[in-house]
């Protein structure tokens, strides 16, 4: 039971970033930019994006972008929480003390750490900058004044077991995407459909993780071009942009305020009600919420297994 009056109304916003991949210093104004005129609109609570510091891509030099639980990157959104008196949240390559390295995600109100999440498996080039969560991170990272708060980033809206997790037990869930476009570079024949579906799963699937977990959420994202080699077949180039699709959605999976990747840089923001929604529906029992296309899925696989096994050479040991 909520110790929280049912229906009670927060202002939320999420932030949408032209991200520089690498270019810590330029994304974090770019944070405080669109957080300070977020709260100047009225938002109490704000999502920053999954890689919010850095954005990620087949890039080696990425390494140098792993940060401390305690580096500038958190220490930048315990002080924004604290001098604006607001939740803030967002992910990172972060390295952690039991060891290797983690994409978590840190929410802090007021100055205070409420609690963290670790993404479950990382996305195909991912592999080589992070490994997967323990199996006991159930997503939920704690409370403000009774509201509990549950994380989900990227894919993680795309699996069932995310939404198992979390079903009935959150008030909220802050989120957020670095969901890439197929390569744009390659023929149209060839993933002209496969990016429309995959445009579409990006949004659809954070509705649908909304719906069965029984929350509203709040989904920040990204929207820049960016190009890399591939991981081994390096003579591929791939050139892509982030699919946008920053939300703020509704416990029925209605959304409320909704930005393009088109639309460019800025912010979303709505009033959401917390603590009044029962989910009665089924999740499915599959391991994907959504259906990926097949170069989606031969990708996952793939280059999955070539970050994971330069990750453990080039990452892990790494001090």
């Amino acid at each position: 039971m909520n110790d929280f009056p049912p229906g009670v109304v927060v202002t939320a916003a999420a932030i949408q970033l032209d991200t520089e991949i690498g270019n810590i210093k330029k994304n974090l104004e770019s944070c405080l930019f669109l957080a300070e005129a977020a709260v100047e609109a009225g938002a109490t609570w704000i999502g920053l994006p999954e890689f919010f510091n850095s954005g990620i891509s087949w890039d080696p030099s990425l390494v140098d972008a792993i940060e401390f639980e305690n580096g500038q990157s958190a220490q930048f959104m315990q002080g924004f929480s604290k001098k604006h008196s607001v939740v803030i949240g967002g992910s990172f390559l972060c390295r952690v003390p039991e060891g290797g390295v983690r994409n978590r995600y840190l929410c802090f109100s007021n100055g205070r750490l409420i609690g963290k999440h670790d993404k479950d498996i990382p996305t195909m080039w991912e592999s080589s900058f992070y490994e997967s969560a323990d199996k006991n991170d159930l997503g939920i990272i704690g409370d403000v004044g009774g509201v509990r708060i549950g994380s989900a980033v990227c894919w993680e809206f795309m699996r069932t077991n995310t939404s198992r997790r979390m079903k009935n037990q959150v008030d909220i869930v802050m989120g957020g995407s670095h969901w890439w476009s197929m390569p744009l570079n390659w023929p149209n024949w060839l993933v002209g459909k496969a990016e429309e579906i995959n445009s579409n799963n990006l949004i659809k699937s954070v509705q649908e993780t909304a719906r069965l977990i029984g929350a509203p959420i709040i989904h920040a994202s990204h929207c820049n071009r960016f190009s890399c080699k591939l991981p081994i077949t390096s003579f591929m180039k791939y050139h892509g942009v982030l699919e946008g699709h920053t939300a703020i959605l509704d416990a029925d999976g209605e959304i409320l305020a909704h930005r393009t990747k088109d639309e460019g840089e800025g912010f979303v923001i709505a009033t959401i009600s917390l603590g009044n929604v029962k989910s009665t529906r089924s999740i499915p029992e599959r391991f994907w919420l959504r259906k990926r296309t097949v170069l989606g899925a031969a990708s996952w696989y793939l280059y999955g297994a070539i970050g994971s096994f330069w990750y453990k050479k080039n990452v892990r040991n790494l001090l």
